[in-house]
């Protein structure tokens, strides 16, 4: 087993980040959010 120092495990990249993740979810929410606003409008009360 090869151990590795720090420089080295700062140049792994690997998989996608979490704000990619977060921000994949935020769009894809507030996409179905206006989708559904737009065909199903609720009047103010």
């Amino acid at each position: 087993m090869i151990k590795l120092n720090n420089n080295e495990l700062k140049r792994i990249k690997a998989g996608a980040s979490g704000w990619l993740i977060a921000g994949i979810c935020a769009g894809i929410t507030f996409l179905i959010s206006a989708l559904d606003g737009y065909f199903r409008p609720f009047k103010c009360r």
